[in-house]
């Protein structure tokens, strides 16, 4: 199997686990490990991050030893905003991290948060995490993803040249609006919008999102790949299922617009973070330029530059 650089355009940090989601906030148990005030015990973490952090350092180890050149750090509500820790991790190793600042557009401050975070910090990507299980909604009722709030998130951040990265849940969840992110990136030619994991496409839910994903094909909007063996489940490596989808899928909006991502570190619980990589570099799905450009010209010139 060829050995190539990789950009993982979708891996978290964490400081500690803070989380919240629509069953209460999140408390670390221990042994990798959470619970939600609902009283629901789940395994978050797998065992080698048992103490509920997820350091930088973790990070690179993990992708150095699996020839990962960058990452790009998302967040959201599911393990707790991280958005200190992120950009001090950038800071730190500007080299190998891009941080994306994630926040709350109905906070009264919001635009205090959004001034330290982008104007004083430099944060050049924010991601809006809006899902019913995890995100926005899943703690404040359902609302319209190309409506006031949001449409005046998406003017800041085409004022101030910024990434503008979606997660808009599962497919078929109230959140689920790829007509809201084609009419938000109809409206803004110029800025670079990246939509979480494919539409989030489970086996029985996979025509339907590739219905949808006919209508963001478009020239500033990408797709990552973040967790869809897991979503696509069952489908052992090297991910039979989940290649034809992507093959479908890249077929629709060009494999020039799709970007690798792995969900570091949650994902980790179902399969190691080789696999995540290596079933993609090994597919027979795609050509060699296509798989350079998945897993790392796209997100090059997405998130890098260039």
């Amino acid at each position: 199997m060829k050995k190539r650089n990789v950009i993982d355009a979708h891996m978290h940090l964490v400081q500690y686990v803070a989380g919240i989601g629509s069953e209460g906030e999140l408390r670390w148990l221990g042994g990798g490990k959470a619970q939600y005030a609902d009283g629901r015990v789940f395994q978050l973490l797998p065992e080698e991050f048992a103490k509920g952090s997820v350091t930088p350092e973790d990070a690179l180890a993990a992708m150095d030893r699996c020839g990962v050149e960058k990452a790009v750090l998302l967040q959201g509500h599911y393990m707790g905003f991280q958005n200190i820790y992120s950009l001090d991790a950038q800071d730190k190793y500007p080299d190998r991290f891009r941080a994306a600042v994630s926040f709350d557009p109905w906070s009264r401050d919001c635009a205090k948060i959004r001034e330290y975070l982008i104007e004083k910090r430099g944060a050049g990507i924010v991601k809006y995490e809006v899902s019913t299980g995890s995100g926005l909604m899943c703690n404040h009722p359902t609302f319209d993803l190309y409506g006031d709030v949001m449409r005046a998130e998406y003017n800041y951040c085409d004022e101030h040249g910024l990434v503008c990265v979606l997660d808009i849940g599962k497919c078929g969840a109230e959140s689920w609006q790829p007509e809201a992110v084609r009419n938000a990136a109809l409206a803004h030619p110029g800025m670079k919008f990246v939509v979480c994991h494919l539409l989030a496409p489970s086996q029985k839910t996979a025509e339907t999102a590739l219905e949808k994903l006919q209508l963001l094909a478009l020239p500033n909007v990408w797709h990552d790949l973040a967790a869809l063996p897991h979503n696509m489940a069952p489908d052992a490596f090297p991910y039979p299922k989940t290649t034809a989808l992507i093959r479908k899928a890249a077929d629709i909006v060009g494999a020039d617009h799709i970007l690798f991502g792995s969900d570091f570190p949650s994902t980790l619980k179902g399969d190691s973070y080789e696999h995540l990589i290596d079933y993609l570099r090994g597919c027979a799905e795609f050509s060699e330029d296509e798989k350079e450009a998945i897993l790392y010209q796209n997100a090059q010139t997405v998130y890098f530059g260039g």
